[in-house]
């Protein structure tokens, strides 16, 4: 081979080793510039895989870039759903711009990107990315959260689209009294409470009317203001007719403190108008308190209730029977409808009633307390009146007499009763037991009565009997049956006696302290064994001791 041959061949191997160290090199370069394709870093992940909700929506080159995936896929969901809704806000003639700005879209999810460490390896591009992970939330729509109006009475709470449909609900329950519509439903600010929340204000049309002109009117100043209230504001005492009052709904209100927040909920947490209207107006049963008017009897109040008697009496266990005395101002429980959300109002009226006067009691300061005597009978008198009558639902609760004329004036009963504290009656003796009760018994032997009218202590002859109470002795000695006996008569008119005794330590006429020693236990008349026979008396006839002692 020639030398210019050797140097050919020499220079073509060269050339073959740079064309492949330009490929390779190229190569590698590529790495570093396509999007597919992750570079090579030596000492941490470069390549992730990127997980939402446990689903694979792709490979990134970083947590970074899988986080602004997730926000822009929300970002794009929130847009189409405010689109949607203002959409169907037109097809329901509603306002698209409110519809649009009140839409709120929230789906929760899981965001995971699983890193490794690659020479190299394929990403997708971060809008395939965002589209998959658009599919996976939009899969999870109940997440979906609208803005509506929280509405919060006693246990109750119910959300509602929009303020409009809570001031409907709430007007709703108050014509159910209201049939004139002569108040309106207000949703104000509620001040008791530290963190922003409405509350309802009820004003009459008048009312609303007269703030409405004062705000367009000049105001006046000073004192001229003040007076002008004062004399708006204040109706004549007297000298005023029938025929001058209005009558009718005054005031209403609801029962319930209200509560309403905007808050946030997914749609198929919202309620309809209907389905609140028919939960918060569905009456339910609960007890409540009647006060006894006059004419009123058990059996009346029963009826107007839907009640039987032994209902009324079963929620009153304080009246024995349907003949049961009840009196004007008595409080009845009753068991009536009432609705979740209820209402309370103030009606004047006008009407006629016979009425009774109040008991009147005298007290006399020389009887005892357990003495009355009626000194005169009473008898219903016939009035009319204008009231103002407070309901809660269709149940009177109360009322107030504004003005009153009698036509026959009611009399009064008068009692007289007795202020003196009546004497204490003890045990006669220390200790003993009862033997023989008071009553129907088997006479323990000839000669002895069925009917015991005291009772038998059984004690050993020769204990100390003293007297029940303070008193007169009106008898000390010796009676056929009883034995040795004492009589005592007391300030209160009863009288105790003491029989079967062994010895009598006090004489007729003597006057005696309570648990002053009178006489000594024994076995003497006509006895069964030694015991005391104990009694009182009451004008005459024999009652159990046992109810009248301490």
């Amino acid at each position: 081979m020639s030398v210019a041959a050797g140097m050919k061949t020499i220079h073509q191997r060269q050339i073959h080793l740079w064309a492949l160290a330009a490929t390779v090199a190229a190569f590698f370069v590529s790495l570093f510039f396509l999007p597919q394709y992750s570079p090579g870093q030596m000492g941490g992940s470069n390549l992730f895989t990127v997980m939402l909700d446990g689903e694979e929506v792709g490979t990134l080159g970083s947590e970074a870039e899988a986080r602004s995936a997730l926000i822009e896929a929300r970002r794009e969901l929130a847009e189409e759903y405010m689109e949607e809704a203002a959409a169907a806000a037109a097809v329901a003639g509603e306002d698209e711009e409110t519809a649009r700005n009140t839409a709120l879209y929230y789906a929760e999810a899981e965001l995971e990107a699983r890193g490794e460490e690659v020479l190299w390896g394929r990403v997708d591009s971060r809008r395939a990315v965002t589209d998959r992970m658009k599919e996976v939330l939009a899969a999870r729509q109940e997440t979906t959260l609208q803005r509506c109006y929280t509405v919060k009475f006693g246990s109750n709470i119910l959300n509602l689209a929009s303020k409009a449909e809570v001031l409907s609900l709430f007007s709703s329950a108050l014509r159910q009294y209201d049939e004139d519509e002569g108040y309106l439903v207000e949703l104000t600010p509620d001040t008791s409470r530290e963190f922003y929340a409405l509350t309802t204000e009820i004003r009459s049309v008048r009312e609303q009317e007269q703030i409405e002109e004062k705000e367009q009117s000049l105001p006046t100043a000073g004192i001229i203001t003040r007076l002008s209230d004062v004399l708006n504001s204040t109706e004549p005492a007297v000298g005023r007719n029938f025929e001058d009052y209005m009558l009718g709904l005054v005031k209403i209100g609801f029962r319930q403190k209200i509560e309403v927040v905007e808050s946030y909920m997914p749609a198929q947490g919202i309620m309809s108008l209907d389905a609140a209207l028919g939960q918060v107006l569905a009456d339910r049963l609960e007890k409540q308190v009647y006060e006894v008017q006059a004419g009123d009897t058990l059996s009346g109040i029963a009826a107007h209730y839907d009640l039987t008697v032994a209902d009324v009496l079963a929620m009153n266990p304080n009246y024995e029977d349907e003949t049961a005395m009840i009196r004007i101002g008595d409080e009845i429980t009753v068991t009536v409808p009432e609705p979740a959300l209820s209402v309370a109002y103030t009606e004047q009226e006008y009407y006629e009633e016979d009425y009774e006067e109040d008991t009147i009691y005298e007290d006399n300061d020389d009887w005892y307390t357990t003495r009355q005597e009626v000194i005169q009978q009473p008898s219903s008198g016939h009035r009319r009146i204008i009231a103002l009558v407070d309901y809660v639902g269709d149940v009177r609760t109360g009322r107030t007499i504004v003005k009153e004329e009698i036509d026959t004036a009611a009399v009064p009963k008068i009692v007289m009763r007795g202020t003196k504290v009546p004497p204490t009656y003890i045990w006669p003796v220390s200790g003993g037991y009862v033997s023989s009760g008071f009553g129907a018994r088997s006479a323990p032997k000839a000669g002895a009565s069925h009917y015991h009218q005291g009772i038998d202590i059984a004690v050993s002859v020769g204990t100390a009997v003293m007297a029940s109470s303070a008193g007169t002795v009106v008898s000390a000695g010796w009676q056929s049956g009883y034995g040795y006996v004492v009589y005592i008569q007391h300030a209160d008119g009863r009288q105790t006696r003491y029989g079967h005794l062994s010895k009598i330590l006090v004489s007729s006429g003597q006057s005696v302290t309570q648990g002053q020693k009178i006489a000594l236990s024994g076995n003497t008349g006509n006895s069964t064994g030694p015991h005391l026979h104990f009694e009182i008396r009451i004008n005459g006839t024999a009652v159990n001791p046992l109810s009248y002692m301490n």
